[in-house]
């Protein structure tokens, strides 16, 4: 096979030669630079490069092209090429636009022309680039294939998992050849308890547990040590923020995570107000670049572990898994988020996994292509599923308990909603009922001020409203507000008088629980900042007063 390519389309001869140079000047000894004037000329060079079955890495497009301009072509392009990296060449009139095609061909970067000196301003960009796709497996060449029902909640955990966790594998029903074949092989049928999850080295799963698959697609599950500097318990950005700067610094750090890295941000298809992307970048994005930062660091990352029990023993802080195993710790940060509550209406827990879904649940985007697709809740988590689904879905509608989405949700993300034709949002609606066979093909929407209600056709409805802390295990062990939010720092302290069962002589440091040397950073926190960067900043605060924390020890 010959080396990848990395393609160029500029109608600009002057241009094309010029962008085509700089790169082969410093990548042509391992990849392949192809160079076309126009966007058709490009769809055939990529076509010829897919019937000879050679990779495409990144892609470099002029904006201004006529008959099809860069945007028009990157959107036909990701059909040949899904994983190939996106750039959009733009003059600084185009901006806007190239923000705007962010959202329309998952864009990686625009490079402003004239990119001189490219050592400053080309290069750096295209090493990032390279670098991601390097690290993103094709799920064309990747063996686990997941086999199960469309509508089914045990399924769609597994696919969900293996997404989250940036498992790349194949989904195949079962009323596909392909699936039926997988199933044949294994012995089952479509009645057999299901999904199969058919492994590289051939060997099969059937309705495997989230620690089973996690241990057999090569997800770490068993901690190396009984005994750690820092254990951190939850991979958001939180969690991931005091990963990196523990293991950076020295720590012995472990982080275990029972579901997915990333957290809630991982699910989002794009954070736009985070320091440093001007571009955005997706929660994926995100996560895989911490997760691989904080490997790189040499911390430890435990997946599909929950911890179901922290105690005091001395100067140690002893956490128990659901296992059964036990970790040591000298500190601990509690990072474990927020999860999205559930809706009570009717009929809708039945239908969890086969048409509901709390979070974005990437995993069912192009299955909701052409169809109507329902979003509750009103904040950014909200909007930014509503955007990303907009590329997929005929129409999508917002419900939201007030009367505008200005309450909870970022001015530049209103006004994304607002200039995008196929959202509706529905003010002062919720959800009061859910019906179907087998899953969901009904909601009831009822308007909360007069209570009149309308019957509508939906498969597809995703969830995103309040936050419920992860701390019920934490129950007698650690004080927490009302809502079971960590409280920290000088909440400990009312009245001069430090918190009940206080052990020190000290005050509780800002971060730090009502247990020496346990830290909270992130929405687990009292009082925290919904934000994904103050989170990061939480987790990199929550290290340096743990190595206080040590060194009074």
């Amino acid at each position: 096979m010959t080396n990848p390519t990395i393609l160029t389309v500029d109608d600009d001869p002057t241009v094309s030669r010029a962008v085509a140079r700089d790169i082969r000047r410093r990548y042509g000894d391992r990849y392949r630079v192809v160079r076309a004037v126009s966007g058709q000329e490009a769809l055939e060079a990529l076509s010829e490069i897919k019937l000879r079955g050679d990779q495409l890495a990144v892609m470099l497009a002029d904006y201004r092209m006529p008959r099809m301009n860069g945007i028009e072509f990157l959107e036909r392009a990701m059909d040949l090429f899904p994983l190939a990296r996106r750039v959009l060449l733009t003059a600084y009139a185009d901006t806007d636009a190239a923000i705007d095609a962010i959202n329309v061909v998952d864009l990686d970067h625009y490079l402003l022309k004239p990119w001189n000196p490219p050592e400053q301003n080309l290069y750096p960009v295209i090493d990032t680039l390279l670098e991601a796709w390097l690290a993103t497996p094709d799920p064309a060449s990747a063996m686990t294939r997941v086999v199960g029902h469309r509508w089914s909640r045990p399924s769609y955990a597994a696919r969900d998992f293996l997404a989250r966790n940036l498992v790349p594998y194949q989904w195949l029903p079962v009323d596909e050849p392909e699936g039926e074949r997988l199933l044949a092989a294994a012995g089952l049928d479509t009645e057999a308890r299901l999904p199969l999850v058919v492994l590289a080295d051939g060997s099969s799963l059937v309705a495997p547990t989230e620690s089973e698959l996690a241990a057999h697609v090569g997800l770490s599950t068993t901690p190396a040590s009984d005994f750690y500097d820092l254990v951190v318990i939850g991979a958001g950005p939180a969690g991931l923020g005091a990963a990196v700067y523990g293991a950076s610094e020295g720590l012995n750090t472990v982080l275990v995570e029972r579901e997915a890295t990333g957290g809630q941000a991982g699910q989002s298809s794009r954070i736009e107000n985070y320091l440093g992307f001007p571009d955005g970048v997706s929660g994926s994005q995100l996560t895989d670049r911490a997760r691989r930062q904080a490997l790189k660091f040499g911390a430890e990352i435990l997946s599909a572990r929950e911890v179901v029990s922290l105690e005091a023993a001395g100067s140690a802080r002893v956490l128990h898994l659901g296992s059964g195993e036990t970790i040591g710790a000298h500190t601990v940060v509690l990072a474990t988020g927020v999860s999205y509550r559930r809706l009570p209406a009717p009929g809708l827990e039945e239908f969890t996994g086969a048409g509901v879904y709390y979070g974005s649940a990437v995993t069912e985007a192009q299955g909701c292509e052409g169809a109507e697709v329902y979003v509750v809740g009103g904040a950014n988590s909200a909007g930014q599923a509503a955007v990303y689904f907009s590329r997929y879905a005929s129409r999508v509608h917002m419900l939201v308990r007030s009367g505008d989405l200005t309450r909870s949700m970022s001015s530049y993300l209103i006004d994304q909603i607002a200039a995008i034709d196929n959202i509706v949002v529905h003010p002062y609606t919720e959800v009061a009922d859910a019906k179907g066979d087998h899953h969901l093909q009904q909601l009831t929407l009822r308007d909360v001020r007069s209570g009149t209600t309308d019957t509508v056709d939906a498969s597809w409805l995703f969830v995103f409203i309040g936050a419920a802390p992860r701390t019920k295990w934490l129950d007698g062990v650690l004080a927490r507000d009302p809502g079971g939010f960590v409280v920290t720092g000088p909440d400990l302290v009312a009245g001069g008088k430090r918190i009940a069962g206080w052990s020190l002589p000290r005050d509780p440091y800002h971060l730090e629980s009502s247990v020496p040397g346990v830290f909270a950073a992130g929405d687990v926190r009292a009082a925290s900042v919904k934000r994904v960067a103050s989170a990061v900043g939480e987790g990199a605060m929550a290290v340096s007063l743990a190595h206080r924390y040590l060194e009074a020890q």
